[in-house]
């Protein structure tokens, strides 16, 4: 009889659960509670629901943390999530339309918070913020949501977002009046500085590390301004311990580059995703899985679906800035990034990958303007572009077969006379003229997906890395 009583008990809870799980998924979802075993984690760590919290996002290791103020008065970390997808490079956003996620310090206020969102629930970024304007920067509705796609934003999935929403909703109601949000490319390490030292963007991050360095050695945020067109942190005031950090990180990265650290670029396909995700896809069999991997491929406008489990390219620079070679990494960590460097064959640590190769003559079968350059097998692919007869290599004679080369005297049918048009069979190069990319943003979400399988495949995740 107990036994029957103790199954009857099981079977409520678990109806009551499915019940609950259900009552969230509809309108209602923006009241999503937080899980228990969050409320479990923050408790071990003397925190509670009501304390502020911080948001700290990387893009490089597609990571989102959650900081929150203990009873001391210390923020410290309570949770990782491993994030989803986020598009464009490394680097702030410029402009509307260019793909990039922001970079910077940004404030989430209660009226940022979007209930209504086509992807689950979401909140406003807040960019472009006054850094942001004060360079001439555009775009608008910047965001992190769910949906696991991005054209600009900060992707979860519906899981992970109605967690974050959660704590982030609990502690304004609390009376946090916005949430500060640091985004950056990387981790403010030492190894990553050394590595991206000759990136463009190296300035506008040692900015931003002033502004991280600053949280985690007082374990306070940093009152944020805008003066002169940087960031401004604490106006300008920060402890002794900060200034010793700064200086401690500088010498090691001059130490690093003195080992041979090379200067290197991340380029992506289209953004990353974190490694957790890239397993899930490729090794669950799971049919519901992959429908969601494709969808949210199609969803964000992905040219290629192998752009979310390729790793980036990397172009290994000199001291001057150019370029030695190119390779592909397995992923952006950082292992991978100089297994990648090191193992580049001789070849190409002599030349750029795009470097051109011979060409070779074919029989003009359309305009010059309407020719599409190929690309060939095992080199890093790209989005074919048009081959410019003004640009396009001409073979020699002696490159021509022996037939077109004894029929040179007919000016006929294209094969005489060397002046047909032709295709390089190298690696495609494009326009170094800049072109703006019109991405608009990802269709509402088909009835009934959910994302839930991927929350499945990466459950234990996050409690790895909560203590980080």
């Amino acid at each position: 009889m107990a036994v029957k009583q103790l199954a009857l008990v099981a079977f409520v809870a678990l109806s009551l659960g499915a019940c609950e799980e259900e009552r969230y998924r509809g309108a209602a979802r923006h009241w999503v509670p937080i899980p228990s075993a969050t409320y479990a984690l923050m408790s071990s760590k003397g925190m509670t629901k009501d304390q502020p919290i911080v948001i700290r996002s990387y893009k490089k290791e597609s990571e989102l943390e959650v900081w929150k103020r203990k009873a001391d008065g210390q923020y410290a970390l309570l949770k990782t999530f491993p994030m989803c997808r986020w598009s464009g490079q490394l680097g702030p956003k410029i402009r509307e339309g260019d793909r990039m996620a922001p970079e910077g310090f940004y404030a989430i206020a209660p009226q940022q918070m979007n209930p209504n969102s086509s992807y689950y629930v979401s909140f406003n970024m807040g960019y472009p913020n006054a850094y942001d304007r004060a360079h001439g920067r555009t775009g608008a509705h910047l965001m992190v949501h769910g949906a696991c796609s991005s054209a600009g934003c900060y992707s979860m999935t519906d899981d992970q977002i109605g967690e974050i929403y959660a704590l982030v909703r609990e502690a304004q109601n609390a009376g946090q009046k916005a949430v500060q949000m640091q985004a950056f490319p990387f981790r403010m390490t030492a190894q990553n500085l050394a590595k991206h030292r000759l990136d463009p963007n190296i300035a506008f991050w040692k900015n931003l590390k002033e502004g991280s360095d600053y949280f985690e050695v007082t374990g306070s945020e940093p009152a944020v301004s805008v003066a002169g067109g940087r960031y401004l942190f604490n106006d300008g005031a920060a402890p002794a311990a900060v200034a010793e950090k700064r200086r401690q990180d500088e010498v090691e990265v001059a130490a690093l580059v003195a080992r041979g650290t090379p200067a290197v670029k991340l380029i992506y396909e289209d953004g990353d995703q974190h490694a957790s995700f890239k397993q899930a896809l490729m090794s669950s069999g799971s049919a519901a899985l992959n429908r969601s991997a494709s969808w949210a491929s199609r969803d964000v406008g992905v040219s290629r679906e192998e752009a979310l489990t390729a790793g980036p390219r990397v172009v290994v620079l000199d001291e001057k800035g150019k370029t030695k070679a190119t390779v592909r990494a397995l992923s952006s960590d950082n292992d991978a990034i100089l297994a990648a460097v090191a193992g580049a064959p001789p070849e190409e640590a002599a030349k750029p990958e795009a470097a051109a190769k011979p060409a070779i003559q074919r029989p003009a079968a359309a305009p010059a303007a309407t020719q599409v350059a190929k690309v060939l097998p095992g080199n890093a692919t790209q989005a074919p572009v048009l081959a410019s007869a003004s640009s396009t290599p001409v073979a020699t004679t002696e490159e021509k077969p022996f037939l077109q080369r004894a029929l040179s005297f007919v000016p006929v049918f294209g094969i005489g006379g060397g002046s047909a048009a032709t295709v390089d069979q190298g690696v495609a190069t494009a326009s170094t003229a800049p072109t703006t990319m019109v991405a608009p943003l990802p269709p509402r979400r088909a009835s009934g997906l959910k994302t839930s399988n991927l929350d499945q495949a990466t459950a234990g995740y996050a409690s790895q890395t909560s203590s980080r």
